[in-house]
């Protein structure tokens, strides 16, 4: 039996379609890539825009079109929120919730046995209580940077955000379970660990997992990939110094600059709050790395609040700036709030917010600049002719040499010195 994956959304999905992964090959399954005929096709959906949805539906459309006799398999967040609507689509053999995929080679072997021709398996939110443990998961396309989930569900309920109601209760990854999957990863070659999970903040263990990874053996660093500011403070941030292996770099998303932007979309901290983090990040290291999210065009905002979601991108000087225009999204408090902004407004912000974003990772570029940080480099660039990595601090670099030379760097730690910003988001470096 053939299986072709195709995975829409978030890095957690990306994980739990790496786990399923695991599951069909262990079952003796043959993995294809998604445009090649298979007996199955799984579509790991994403719900948290509209769009998302709708890239989700041509997704399941142009994978029956390949073989319009395999099996198509629908799983994720679109699916626990939506099935009645994914049931009209005549292409869709399985439905799978987002806390129903241990159990997904079963569902596809007893689909495959039976004579219905649609089968079900979704819980109900009330049910989204306990944490859906995958087994020891690995990537499927890196050997060198491999994310692990700790952590499922939210209870922030952000009044723009539809993935609450997804993905459930907050609960945790029990922390033996995460270790053995670290371990078993570092073994095999793994450079960095990337813990995930939904809101990762709200992970019971965060702290303690950190120090049990900060006191293995072998040569590898942990990154966390988000922190979110509804949950956490500066307070907070300053147990982290103490982990020697954590990179210096969190992405922290903001999503805006204006508090009382900030209020509406519930989310629990005002931009002074914010600005005290970032301050005591970089009292610890003036080097270190933040990342963040930011929404445009949210309902009743002013070209004052603008200006403040502007201003705290200059404040914080970020590594990268990830740009959002506000769409709605059925469902959540946002999408009825009076004061919807117009579409061209939102691309005119859109264009500058992007703009000084780009002139903040600029900024910060410069200020790294003649300083010699640790890179782990992960793969080469014909085109570019050079081999390329990420600082500790979430740089992307290059380095120009031979691809012969290059295979000796590949899932190495090097030290190297910053250079200059070659006009890009990447900066050239030479090895030290």
């Amino acid at each position: 039996m053939r299986i072709a994956f195709h995975t829409l959304g978030c890095k957690v999905n990306q994980y739990e379609t790496d786990a399923m992964i695991s599951k069909f090959v262990k079952n003796g399954y043959e993995i294809v890539g998604e445009n090649d005929e298979a007996d199955v096709y799984l579509v790991n959906t994403c719900s948290v825009t509209n769009m998302a949805e709708r890239k989700s539906r041509q997704y399941i459309r142009r994978m029956k079109k390949k073989n319009e006799d395999a099996i198509v398999v629908v799983a994720g967040c679109y699916t626990q929120l939506s099935a009645d609507e994914l049931k009209q689509m005549p292409e869709v053999d399985i439905l799978v919730g987002t806390n129903e995929k241990a159990d997904i080679v079963n569902y596809v072997e007893n689909f495959i046995k039976a004579d219905e021709k649609f089968h079900e398996y979704i819980k109900e939110y009330d049910e989204l209580k306990v944490y859906e443990e995958l087994g020891i998961t690995k990537p499927v396309d890196s050997r060198m940077r491999a994310f692990v989930k700790i952590q499922e569900g939210c209870n922030r309920f952000c009044s723009y955000c539809i993935i609450p109601y997804a993905r459930g209760n907050v609960r945790s990854r029990d922390i033996d379970m995460v270790i053995e999957e670290c371990s078993q990863l570092i073994s095999t070659g793994t450079k960095e660990i990337i813990l995930t999970g939904i809101n990762t903040a709200l992970c019971e263990n965060l702290l303690e997992i950190l120090k049990r990874l900060d006191e293995m053996d072998g040569d590898f660093r942990v990154r966390l990939s988000s922190l979110e500011p509804t949950v956490v403070n500066k307070e907070y941030v300053k147990s982290l110094f103490k982990f020697k292996r954590l990179c210096h770099h969190l992405h922290l998303s903001v999503q805006s600059g204006s508090d009382a932007v900030l209020k509406e979309m519930n989310r629990s901290y005002n931009r002074t709050q914010y600005l005290d983090i970032v301050k005591e990040l970089r009292n610890f290291d003036k080097y270190y790395g933040l990342t963040t999210d930011i929404i445009v065009g949210f309902p009743g905002e002013t070209d004052k609040d603008f200006d403040d979601s502007l201003d705290i991108i200059n404040k914080s000087m970020y590594v990268h700036t990830h740009a959002f225009k506000y769409s709605k999204r059925k469902g959540t408090k946002a999408a009825v709030m009076p004061n919807q902004v117009d579409d061209e407004i939102k691309k005119t912000r859109i264009d500058k917010l992007i703009e000084v974003g780009l002139q903040s990772s600029k900024a910060f570029f410069e200020l790294n600049k003649g300083t010699v940080q640790k890179v782990l480099f992960e793969e080469y660039d014909e085109q570019l002719k050079a081999i390329t990595g990420y600082t500790d601090n979430y740089i992307k670099v290059y380095l120009q040499c031979d691809s012969d030379d290059a295979e000796k760097l590949i899932n190495q730690f090097v030290m190297v010195e910053m250079l200059d910003n070659n006009g890009e988001i990447v900066q050239v470096v030479e090895v030290k």
